[in-house]
């Protein structure tokens, strides 16, 4: 159940150590999970899918790429 937890833009923000520009760029360019609408002016991402992106990127740091 835990993959479908959702997390605001601070929390992100705190996870990744990236800027909210930052985060918009790389969804724009198709490198970072997408967020969801919760409501109409409320948008979130899934934590499972932000760990995987952290994961991926230490992967590729110590060169076994997945």
């Amino acid at each position: 159940m835990s993959d479908l937890k959702v997390i605001k833009i601070a929390k992100v923000k705190e996870l990744t150590a990236l800027s909210a520009p930052s985060i918009y760029r790389l969804m724009k360019k198709g490198t970072f999970p997408k967020q969801i609408k919760l409501a109409e002016r409320s948008s979130a991402w899934f934590l499972g899918e932000i760990n995987d992106w952290i994961e991926t990127k230490r992967n590729i740091r110590d060169g076994s790429e997945s």
